[in-house]
């Protein structure tokens, strides 16, 4: 996932353009990803797709011909979408055209112009510090005209058409957390799902944020209904414990499953409530929509210094991070898959464990994985009505435990599995 991420990193990617066209290309080497194609004009609810926006060059030239701001140094010199230029201009009429963060002098931030047609350079502190008086040839050769909107989608057929989403936005220049992570994990996801048996289907998503999300949900109302558990993936390879946003309805299983995998791993963990503002999970889970979509990161965007930053490089994000993601998104959709019911075939009293050979003493208080205990749970709850995920919460016990109490006592024809319970 690093080694993909540090080849994603140097290309210009933005809402439209080459650079997203590039990348997703560069995953389909990882999965079989379709690329759609997407006309500016095109009615998507209350949007419009935008004209497509490509740059080859920018620059800022001193009055010795130095370049003293050169996007070949790195793609966030330039704000994003900005039109076409090629002006002389003294530093006072250029001022205004640059953005800098004075509290991190040697840090580029990252900025956009998507909606307004404008022009700018982003630089350091440093570098604005060090301009002086005189003129400066300003140069963005960039192109802002009716193309197409791109985005990659893979579709992995489980034996249900009932599918789980998996969406990362894919849309911003060299920033490694926000961002790659979320695509990269997502690719590692997909490469692993497709050699699994599986019951659901899967859908892989790499989008332009906000837009491109909308995009799909305006090509695709009809599949939506078929989406039964989805997360967004964005800011997985920071140092921060992981974190996960709950859908808008608050208690979709998807929400209780990666609670129960955070809570079963050992590891710090942060659960949030859900809010209309952040990533992509705020389309997936508008009303007209609704869907059971959460969120899972580590710092939560905004709320790290690096964010939006040049410092968001190859060096801030850990392989060890990426690889804790993956292995936790893997384990939620593990539990997805095997949340089953149950129905005890002896619920009149507890059935003799002993006469089948399978009675285990009950192990010492607080133990979550005693098998004793955790056939008593199953056994108990069994009523057709309690998921595996159930017990587990109430009984405070791993899933994992639980699971395997269940396997135990279906093998020694204890239980049966129950009708699947239609969801309304």
């Amino acid at each position: 996932m690093h080694r993909l991420m540090a080849e994603l990193y140097p290309i210009c990617r933005s809402i439209t353009g080459e650079g997203m066209r590039q990348s997703l290309r560069r995953i389909q080497q990882e999965i079989p990803l379709k690329i759609e194609e997407v006309p500016s004009g095109t009615k998507v609810f209350d949007w419009t797709v935008p004209r497509e926006w490509n740059i080859r060059d920018a620059y800022i030239k001193d009055a010795s011909g130095n370049r003293v701001v050169d996007f070949k140094a790195s793609n966030l010199h330039v704000v994003g979408y900005s039109i076409p230029i090629n002006m002389r201009m003294t530093l006072a009429e250029l001022r205004p055209h640059l953005h800098s963060l004075a509290d991190r002098p040697d840090w580029i931030p990252y900025r956009t112009s998507y909606n307004l047609e404008d022009w700018g350079f982003c630089v350091t502190q440093r570098q604005l510090e060090s301009l002086r008086d005189g003129e400066y040839q300003v140069v963005i050769d960039s192109t802002l005209e009716p193309g197409h909107l791109s985005y990659g989608e893979l579709l992995i057929p489980g034996s249900s058409s009932d599918e789980i989403l998996v969406s990362s936005h894919a849309c911003h220049p060299s920033l490694c957390n926000d961002n790659l992570s979320g695509v990269v994990v997502g690719a590692a996801v997909a490469q692993a799902i497709s050699s699994l048996p599986k019951f659901f289907s899967y859908r892989f998503l790499f989008v332009p944020g906000t837009i491109g999300a909308i995009t799909w949900l305006a090509r695709n109302e009809s599949k939506t209904g078929r989406i039964k558990h989805g997360l967004v993936l964005s800011g997985l390879g920071d140092r921060s414990p992981l974190t996960y946003k709950k859908s808008r309805r608050g208690n979709a299983e998807i929400d209780r499953a990666v609670a129960c995998v955070l809570r079963d791993s050992g590891n710090d963990f942060r659960i949030k409530e859900f809010s209309p503002h952040g990533s992509d999970e705020r389309q997936y889970c508008s009303p007209g929509f609704n869907l059971p979509v959460g969120t899972l990161s580590r710092a939560p965007y905004g709320q790290f210094p690096e964010y939006h930053t040049s410092a968001d490089d190859l060096d801030f994000v850990s392989a060890n991070s990426l690889a804790e993601a993956a292995e936790t998104i893997l384990a939620a959709f593990d539990l997805l898959e095997n949340n089953r019911r149950y129905l005890n075939e002896l619920p009149k009293c507890e059935p003799h464990l002993g006469k089948r050979g399978i009675y285990k003493p009950i192990g010492h208080a607080g133990d979550k994985d005693d098998l004793g205990m955790a056939m008593l749970w199953v056994l108990n709850l069994s009523d057709g009505e309690h998921s595996v995920l159930d017990i587990a919460e109430r009984s405070g016990m791993t899933f994992a435990a639980i699971q395997g109490a269940a396997e135990l006592l279906l093998t020694s024809g204890l239980l049966q599995e129950a009708p699947a319970v239609l969801e309304k």
